[in-house]
């Protein structure tokens, strides 16, 4: 985190530097310190900005791509003129335990159509997430786990 808050300092002493505030000077500028912060990473001892940083963005991809996948699926389910959907609520166990990280998983599951975060239990162990088509709920278990979670736990741990 020290890190960061360099490469912001970084950022706007490029901006007094060139007189300049704009955004697209400062994010230049951030650019820049980056750059310069990750040609002198291991000497500084924070490899971890850096490659957190990927993880962060390896996590918003996969949003995006679940975004995509299950607007298209619920689409489909919605389209079917029979719509044999089997709605339900079911427990999530989890691995992660920072109020955190907890808080963005059951985010991103909401914002991702078809599932909807209702409650964490009093014990912070489970989650319980409706699915709009609950017919194998150990299947969505494990794509929660072998997605948002594992980039979770990946990108803050």
């Amino acid at each position: 985190m020290t890190l960061y808050l360099v490469n912001l300092l970084m950022a706007l002493a490029w901006g007094a530097i060139t007189g300049s505030f704009e955004a697209i000077n400062l994010l230049f500028g951030f650019a820049l310190g980056a750059l310069a912060l990750s040609l002198i990473r291991e000497q500084v001892g924070s490899v971890g900005y850096f490659s957190r940083s990927r993880r962060v963005i390896a996590l918003m991809g996969l949003f995006i791509y679940e975004l995509v996948l299950s607007a298209v699926r619920v689409a489909v389910l919605v389209l079917k003129p029979d719509m044999n959907l089997k709605p339900g609520i079911f427990a999530y166990p989890l691995k992660v335990d920072r109020d955190f990280e907890i808080t963005l998983l059951a985010n991103l599951i909401t914002l991702t159509p078809g599932t909807l975060s209702v409650d964490v239990s009093d014990d912070r162990r489970y989650l319980y997430v409706h699915a709009l088509d609950c017919s194998d709920p150990g299947q969505t278990r494990e794509d929660i786990a072998d997605g948002f979670e594992r980039k979770i736990l990946e990108a803050f741990r």
